[in-house]
């Protein structure tokens, strides 16, 4: 399938709606339970178990759209199923609350291995998308590594140290919130290293 070009607004309702829509789920059924096959289950664990076929027809409806999908978009969608897959199957929320964590720690790995081999991997995996030179690639591919990193440590801190709640609300908005601020704080990168203009 050829790839074309999909709007900013749809890319991002498609990518942040599943997980705004589980915060909007948790928040209307927190404290409830339900029995289902003589076993019961609180509003967190039937959430996640909506969340996996919401994000699996959120990705495959821009896979539609745009003809193609990024790894980064591809692990994320296995680890949605396989930490959510856990966390329902075990009725253990943690599980799910972990999943950020090994995801964040998987990117942060493998940009770390490509640097390790002096190459970025970001700039294969994003294939061009954004207008920076190979020098740009690693100085962005370093820094993304570690914001990564330093993601999967506080997604760690919150949810073995504060309520499920606060991890709900730390997930849905501080960490998509934190990689926002990112990006836009290395406009100086994006200056710096623009590629020189075609004669």
């Amino acid at each position: 399938m050829s790839e074309k070009q999909v709007s900013p607004a749809t890319k991002l309702a498609l990518e942040f709606g599943p997980v705004f829509a589980f915060f909007v789920g948790y928040i209307t059924t927190r404290g409830q339970s339900y029995v289902i096959a003589g076993t019961e289950y609180d509003a967190f664990i039937l959430m996640t178990a909506a969340f996996i076929p919401v994000m699996g027809i959120a990705t495959f409806v821009l896979w539609k759209l745009s003809g193609r999908l990024s790894r980064l978009q591809l692990v994320t969608l296995f680890m949605v199923v396989v930490f959510g897959g856990l966390t329902v199957w075990l009725n253990d929320e943690r599980f799910f609350k972990m999943k950020p964590t090994a995801v964040y720690s998987i990117f942060a790995i493998l940009l770390g291995i490509g640097l390790a081999r002096g190459q970025s991997w970001l700039e294969l995996v994003m294939e061009g998308a954004l207008p920076l030179t190979h020098d740009g690639w690693i100085v962005l591919t370093k820094r993304l590594a570690l914001m990564f990193a330093a993601m999967a440590m506080a997604n760690e801190l919150v949810w073995r140290s504060m309520s499920t709640d606060a991890w709900v609300n730390f997930r849905t908005f501080v960490l998509p919130f934190a990689l926002f601020v990112f990006f836009m704080a290395q406009a100086k990168v994006f200056e710096r290293y623009k590629p020189a203009p075609d004669k």
